[in-house]
């Protein structure tokens, strides 16, 4: 455990996750690759560093592609 300044210091400011893309497409399917896992889910906003309000934008988008068959909803099995 921590203690004195350590403990107080704040954390830095992580690079924004979405890089220079402005719009969040359901078109690109490779961007959001980056945000889903190897099954096929949902990455969370605590292991992507996304924003409450980008975190939603890339959830409906995944869930667009997935509906209109860009994306799967699972990942296919290997064994």
């Amino acid at each position: 455990m921590q203690t004195g300044a350590a403990a107080r210091t704040k954390n830095k400011n992580k690079p924004n996750p979405l890089g220079k893309q402005k719009v969040i497409d359901y078109m690109d399917i490779k961007f959001l690759g980056r945000f889903t896992n190897d099954q096929g889910r949902i990455l969370p906003r605590r292991i992507t560093g996304v924003s409450a309000y980008q975190q939603r934008r890339i959830a409906l988008a995944i869930k667009y592609a997935r509906h209109l068959a860009l994306m799967p909803f699972v990942a296919q099995d290997i064994s």
